[in-house]
């Protein structure tokens, strides 16, 4: 009863293919299999780093509102655009399974750029309060804020860099032909535009300034 078990076709078939796949896999990698669903990772971690450091600028921005309101309630209608920009650009999110799609990736731009450009008009405000530049809070916030530009600058230069050598394995030989009749399915990722980088990061540098 054993014995037809182990020697049953369905038993050889299953052993045949795995002993094809054991044999094969080498010669796939070495071929260049594993170019693209390992650059496509690669892009897609490099995506994800780029929100989480959206996220913590978003994160520092209530208590900067607070902050400046402490000092310069009257300045409303700067501190509602930047709530507003807040709230659209933490709404408006990207997963990295979406990085094929143009139009959201452009809508994340857009909000993530509106949020840039009302934390701008802050940060510039704030240089009529002599007294809120020299607040220990607002300093740290300062510090914070400018380490955050500085991490989203770094990422999106890694995910710039990885959606390029992403996007290359998709149309460059060898690794053209595992996309045309295997990676069917994949296409290239968006990427920042250049517009977007042209984009002025908020100036934080009160510190050089106080008491000027």
């Amino acid at each position: 009863m054993l014995a037809q078990r182990l020697f049953s076709p369905s038993v050889f078939r299953s052993f045949r293919a795995v002993l094809v796949l054991a044999l094969f896999l080498p010669a796939l990698s070495a071929c260049g299999f594993n170019t693209i669903p390992t650059a496509e990772e690669q892009a897609k971690a490099a995506w994800s780093e780029v929100l989480n450091q959206y996220q913590r600028r978003a994160d520092l921005i209530p208590n900067l509102v607070e902050t400046v309101k402490g000092y310069a309630a009257h300045e409303r209608e700067v501190l509602q655009s930047v709530v507003e920009a807040r709230a659209k650009a933490t709404q408006t999110t990207l997963s990295p399974e979406a990085l094929e799609d143009p139009e959201a990736f452009r809508a994340f731009q857009q909000s993530q750029a509106g949020l840039t450009g009302a934390l701008s008009r802050l940060l510039a405000v704030v240089e009529n309060y002599p007294d809120l530049k020299a607040n220990q809070n607002f300093l740290a916030l300062q510090a914070q804020l400018e380490g955050t530009e500085n991490r989203i600058a770094v990422a999106r230069r890694d995910y710039i860099e990885a959606v390029r050598v992403y996007n290359t394995s998709l149309r460059t030989f060898p690794s053209l032909l595992w996309a045309k009749f295997w990676f069917t399915d994949n296409e290239p990722f968006q990427n920042f535009t250049v517009a977007e980088d042209k984009i002025e990061t908020p100036k934080v540098d009160f510190g050089a300034q106080q008491g000027g």
